[in-house]
Formats: structure tokens, sequence, C-alpha cells
């Protein structure tokens, strides 16, 4: 019975650790990133990612605000070119929480055995690729990756797109180059 009383608070857990984003960058490492003080959107690139045009633009928003907020101003003759790339994968999750005695005496049949619950869902799993491109060099800096599970819910998408860039541009610039 106490297992029943616990296994509402292990699915809010296993939700809810569903629900995080995890986030990786990768550099240059010769690249200098105190040079760059100006950006702009790579308008050819941003073109081609294959997601709506509102949330393109709920993207586009979300990382101006945090690049303006990181001190980068936006220019007609930038320093860096930013572009971003999107994918999604189904994701099909089966749980099974047995209940009961067991599996039985060792080998063979159990008559004791009450059997158990199965839990089938499915989720879309996002990723979000920030590209920084240095504009003069047209080479590729700095690249932020941001994974994690997707909402249809029309109210919670710009928060959750504001939550994947802000802790994608967490990263950058790269903590070796920080002032």
């Amino acid at each position: 019975m106490k297992t029943l009383k616990l296994l509402p608070l292990l699915l809010v857990f296993i939700l809810s650790a569903c629900s995080s984003i995890h986030v990786n960058a990768d550099y240059d490492s010769k690249a200098d990133f105190n040079q760059y003080k100006t950006y702009a959107f790579h308008k050819n690139g941003v073109d081609k990612a294959q997601i709506s045009e509102l949330d393109k633009r709920r993207i586009l928003r979300a990382i101006d605000a945090e690049l303006t907020r990181k001190g980068f101003t936006k220019s007609e003759n930038p320093d860096m070119l930013v572009n971003i790339f999107t994918k999604e994968r189904e994701q099909l999750n089966v749980n099974q929480f047995n209940a009961g005695w067991g599996y039985g005496w060792g080998w063979g049949w159990n008559p004791f055995f009450m059997g158990g619950n199965t839990f089938v869902s499915s989720n879309t799993e996002g990723t979000l690729y920030i590209d920084l491109i240095d504009a003069k060099k047209k080479e590729l800096v700095w690249e932020g990756e941001g994974v994690g599970v997707l909402t249809e819910n029309r109210a919670k998408k710009e928060e959750q797109i504001n939550a994947f860039v802000s802790k994608i541009l967490e990263q950058f610039p790269p903590s070796e180059t920080k002032k």
C-alpha cells in the first residue's frame, strides 16, 4: 500500500525531470570573442529553419533580448552573424510498474503474482542550435545547442522558447574569454 502512495510522487518527479533543457556549447578556441560587439541575423540561414514563422519570430526575439542583455548591439554592419537550426523527434515512453509479491519462487509460475500497470506516453523532443559566425571570415566561431521536450500549449510556448534561448546563451561568450 505504501508503494501506491509513492507512485504519484514518482510520476511527478519523472515528468519534471523530462521537462528540463539540456545544453551544450562548442567554440573555436582560437577565436577572440572580445572583438565581437555587434550582430545581425543571417537571413539566408534563418529562412531555411524548418519551423513555423511564429516560432521562428519567437526564437529571434528571444535571441535579440539575450544578446542585448549581454551588451551586444544589432547592426547593419555586424561583427558576427546569428543563425538558427532546429530539429525534432517523437519519443515514445513505456513504463511498467509491477505490483504484488514479485515474479515467483525462482523459475516457474507464481499463483500470487498480481500483475502490474503499463503506462505509455509520447512527447516531442526538440533541439535548437544557435550558431554565431564571424561576419568577416564567414566562419563558425560558436555553436550552442539546447535539447528539451516541446509543448504544443500556445500559452507556454513563448516561455519555453525564452528558457531554451536563455539557457543556451548562458554559455556565450565562452568562460575563458569573459571579462
